[in-house]
């Protein structure tokens, strides 16, 4: 499995109900994408959650790469970067993914980039992230949770799905989640 995200930074006086239209519109064209884990379609005003920006910042849970190599030479994202310029994807090698049975409940979403220590002991890590990324869903404590690596930049993702909004601190993104695309049963 993989994650991927982009991010679109609009302007502070962006209209944002432009990107809600979006969503409402385009979200559905997603739903049962072949490889697809999950897609949430994610955006943030400026001032909400302590969001410094306003953005339109889609989230990924790829089952194959191939999933995410077929969606980014897709038409919908062809079309999706003549409308905002072509992002920078992000991606991370998941090392654990849990989603409740409730995702489709999921109205907010957590991201959080963290800087790994050189040298850090990585199955050390991976361990402790994984197993607190099973405790989330065990708890009931979020509807999804994603945890993962990236050896380029030496950085790890921890990502969320959450029914409510929750305490985040001041290096946590936090997201409304307008559609949520879902792999076909």
């Amino acid at each position: 499995m993989i994650a991927m995200q982009y991010s679109f930074t609009l302007p502070a006086d962006y209209d944002m109900s432009i990107i809600d239209r979006r969503i409402r519109d385009k979200g559905p064209l997603l739903d049962g994408f072949p490889n697809l884990g999950f897609k949430a379609y994610l955006s943030a005003r400026k001032g909400e959650f302590g969001s410094r920006d306003n953005l339109y910042a889609p989230f990924y849970l790829w089952r194959k790469p191939e999933g995410a190599s077929d969606f980014l030479c897709s038409p919908g994202f062809d079309t999706l970067a003549g409308a905002f310029g072509w992002p920078q994807v992000r991606t991370w090698i998941v090392w654990q993914a849990e989603v409740s049975a409730d995702l489709a409940a999921a109205r907010f979403a957590t991201r959080d980039i963290l800087q790994m220590q050189p040298y850090a002991p990585l199955a050390d890590i991976r361990r402790a992230d994984s197993a607190q990324t099973e405790a989330e869903i065990a708890a009931g404590e979020a509807l999804a949770s994603v945890c993962g690596f990236e050896p380029t930049t030496w950085t790890r993702v921890r990502f969320r799905l959450w029914r409510e909004p929750p305490e985040i601190d001041a290096e946590t993104q936090a997201y409304r989640v307008g559609h949520l695309s879902l792999a076909r049963p």
